[in-house]
């Protein structure tokens, strides 16, 4: 059973109603849990999550706290903590990807779900095609 990887926009989708991806991303999220997936997120996408909520999405202050309660404190999601290597690596391949417009966060999942042989990533990111994985919000 492959593993779940969920992105900013992944946690953007399913936690406000109002996105595009909504009704997919509770269903690839719900599914998820039912078939006993492993969930998997970092903490760069988490802070990168808060700016998002923040402004654009312009969420309450309080609500983007109940947003990131509810992700660290969920004991079925795994966060991971990027370490000096991890960020390393993913530094290296945003510099050696000149033709793509890979953040760091983004390089930083990869490293991420490369090392664990994760597949599938809860995003709207196409960025995650490009780098050969499954992007399940389309």
């Amino acid at each position: 059973m492959n593993n779940l990887f969920v992105d900013t926009s992944g946690w953007a989708s399913l936690f406000v109603a109002n996105q595009f991806h909504y009704p997919q991303a509770e269903h690839h999220f719900r599914l998820a849990l039912k078939q006993k997936r492993k969930i998997y997120t970092t903490n760069y996408i988490i802070a990168e999550l808060v700016a998002l909520l923040n402004s654009p999405l312009r969420v309450s202050r309080a609500r983007v706290f109940e947003i990131i309660d509810a992700i660290k404190t969920a004991e079925y999601i795994d966060i991971i903590y990027i370490n000096n290597k991890q960020d390393a690596m993913a530094w290296e391949l945003c510099k050696g990807r000149i033709d793509k417009a890979w953040s760091l966060v983004d390089c930083t999942s990869f490293v991420i779900m490369q090392q664990l042989g994760i597949q599938d990533a809860l995003t709207t990111d196409q960025h995650f095609e490009q780098a050969g994985f499954v992007r399940l919000l389309k």
